[in-house]
């Protein structure tokens, strides 16, 4: 085998799964804190018969979250780029282009921020969030902004107990906050165990936290007193299962076309594929990692196009070899690549992607989100990441 072939860890030869060594860990929190698996939304149900509707924001004064509150989510923009949030605050199909656009522009270094330290990464992001809600006001008014925010609290859960409004809305007590500190502080511990390593260890780092985020939620309801509860759902409005809104990244990045495609004349822009599912895929033609996924693309193209799903390959180097724009295209052909691929010689794809990983796949909506990305080999040790994809890009086809 060449050895350019053969696996480096820059060509993403990273375990697929491994045993997340903090579940016994976690088992012992979620044991502590009696998780009933009560939701917000489950919560709310209970608390009377019917919803509680609050019209504005039950008198709570919203400000911006403060991007040192590390310990409080960030969730207002995936609520604003999902499709749920976007009908709960009323966005019609002949305005969301405009919102689309908006949205694209307030987030538009998404897929850098995500590299980023922590504490640069939250500056972004509440930059982002301040921007989107006053992109709401404007478009459809105070009401709509409201709405979002309300929202927002929905999905921070319990966390929320720890912004400055809240804390004053509702008259928490310093002994309350302490309480509230002393909980999130050991759910944190217990998450810091669960490791996240590839595609696996993220989804099984989601699935923790998200048991946690519900016995957090049963715990709060306990430490706080029934006056605090009737006034923190007025504060939410008409509560939604947030969680369960679905995952919905930025827009996608356009491609910065470096004039160089394999076979000269076959070119793609993302703004012209609008309406279309998008597989857009990064690699390198030297990368052993990157060829186990080949004929996956192959695959995707033959099988998927007349379902409305485009394939697009984007080769970025590594290599002194894969600098060659020359042999870029002959293993491209030999490869038999019947999809547009750009040659991105200057890396500029690959830094407005903020990829990270030879190979990495993204799924593009008909909208232009990015809704899903799979680093490395697809099927690497039993995977099944070319069957999750599949299923994805074919269900938002539909």
């Amino acid at each position: 085998m060449d050895q350019a072939l053969k696996s480096s860890p820059s060509c993403g030869s990273w375990p697929y799964s491994a045993p997340p060594r903090g579940d016994a860990v976690l088992r012992r929190h979620l044991g502590w804190m009696a998780v009933g698996g009560l939701s917000l939304a489950s919560w709310a149900a209970r608390a009377g018969d019917e919803p509680v509707v609050a019209a504005a924001g039950g008198g709570l004064r919203h400000r911006e979250l403060p991007a040192t509150l590390t310990r409080v989510p960030q969730t207002l923009l995936a609520i604003a780029h999902s499709e749920e949030g976007q009908r709960e605050l009323g966005i019609q199909a002949e305005t969301e282009v405009g919102f689309d656009e908006a949205l694209r522009k307030a987030a538009s270094g998404w897929m850098l921020w995500r590299n980023l330290p922590e504490k640069e990464q939250r500056e972004a992001i509440a930059r982002a969030e301040t921007a989107v809600v006053g992109e709401v006001r404007r478009r459809w008014g105070g009401v709509a902004a409201n709405r979002l925010r309300q929202l927002e609290l929905q999905g921070q859960g319990a966390r929320a107990f720890l912004r400055a409004e809240v804390v004053d809305h509702l008259a928490i007590t310093a002994e309350q906050s302490s309480k509230f500190d002393a909980l999130f502080e050991r759910s944190d511990r217990a998450l810091s165990q669960v490791r996240s390593v590839g595609n696996a260890g993220r989804a099984q780092r989601q699935a923790a936290m998200a048991r946690i985020r519900q016995g957090e939620s049963e715990v709060s309801k306990k430490l706080l007193s029934a006056g605090q509860q009737s006034r923190w759902l007025e504060c939410l409005g008409a509560v939604r299962d947030t969680p369960a809104f679905e995952r919905v990244l930025p827009m996608a990045p356009e491609l910065v076309d470096s004039g160089v495609w394999v076979d000269g004349g076959r070119k793609a822009r993302l703004v012209d594929l609008r309406g279309k599912v998008v597989l857009l895929h990064f690699y390198a033609f030297q990368c052993h990692n990157c060829h186990a996924n080949f004929d996956v693309y192959q695959r995707w193209h033959q099988t998927l196009r007349d379902q409305g799903i485009e394939v697009v390959g984007v080769q970025t180097p590594e290599t002194d070899a894969e600098r060659d724009a020359g042999k870029v295209v002959a293993a491209a052909k030999k490869a038999g690549f019947e999809f547009p691929v750009l040659v991105d010689l200057k890396s500029a794809n690959w830094e407005a992607w903020g990829t990270t990983m030879w190979p990495t796949v993204y799924v593009i909506d008909r909208r232009g989100y990015v809704r899903h990305w799979w680093m490395g080999e697809l099927r690497w040790k039993g995977a099944q990441g070319d069957q999750e994809i599949e299923r994805l890009a074919k269900r938002l086809s539909a």
